[in-house]
């Protein structure tokens, strides 16, 4: 088996916060996390997806607006080998049912404006044990949901102890379904990685950048315009 000559983007959060510890990794706007705390939060969240049956390979399934948490979320599953399954949040019910099911996720990771509606669908959602439905939000959990900061509590900080190789699977970005039912797209690190780094030298991306990221966090195009800082230590907001 060739293994990729490609980091992924867990690794490199990794030595950000090895190397830049107290600098700003990211922030959103009611929180910020230096990269040691967001890289301390990603592995704390792969080893709990871990510890709840999400192992190396099983898909993650996340519903919400644009929040500092999905950073965490795409990097934990870099670093534990889950796979991200975004899903746009301007879908129904019935789409989230189908992306949920077709993609075989595992666990749910639900902002609070959408618990009514996946409640809807949530017993035609076979693949997901119940207690793997995660809440995201401020207060105190809904019934049938674990809070994502309890969730984070119950992981290990430490570096998942398993190698993921970047030509493994990162994310299944859902495409728009115009002629059809959508259509999972698989996306491996290295290819999005190999796109940060021609982002970088065409954008002339910097160290000392604070970009904003104004686009749908659940869109592929977040994913290509937010790590690519990350590769150069460069905060994210």
């Amino acid at each position: 088996m060739t293994v990729s000559k490609w980091m992924h983007a867990g690794t490199v959060l990794k030595m950000n916060a090895l190397n830049y510890p107290d600098k700003l990794g990211c922030q959103d706007k009611y929180k910020s996390f230096t990269f040691r705390e967001w890289n301390e939060r990603a592995c704390r969240l792969a080893n709990a997806l871990q510890g709840m049956g999400v192992g190396y390979g099983e898909r993650v399934a996340i519903l919400s607006y644009n929040r500092v948490e999905w950073m965490d979320i795409y990097a934990a599953c870099a670093k534990g080998g889950q796979v991200a399954v975004p899903i746009l949040f301007r879908l129904g019910p019935q789409d989230f049912e189908y992306i949920v099911n077709h993609a075989g996720c595992k666990a749910f990771i639900v902002e609070a404006p959408f618990v009514e509606s996946v409640d809807s669908i949530r017993h035609s959602l076979a693949t997901i044990p119940a207690a793997n439905f995660i809440w995201l939000g401020e207060g105190t959990a809904p019934a049938g949901y674990r809070h994502y900061e309890d969730v984070l509590k119950a992981g290990s900080p430490q570096e998942p102890d398993l190698m993921v190789d970047a030509k493994d699977a990162w994310t299944i970005m859902y495409t728009s379904g115009t002629t059809g039912k959508p259509k999972g797209v698989v996306r491996s690190h290295e290819c999005n990685i190999a796109h940060y780094l021609l982002s970088n030298i065409n954008t002339g991306v910097l160290p000392t950048d604070k970009p904003l990221l104004v686009m749908p966090t659940c869109h592929v195009n977040s994913v290509y315009y937010s790590f690519c800082y990350t590769c150069v230590a460069a905060p994210r907001r």
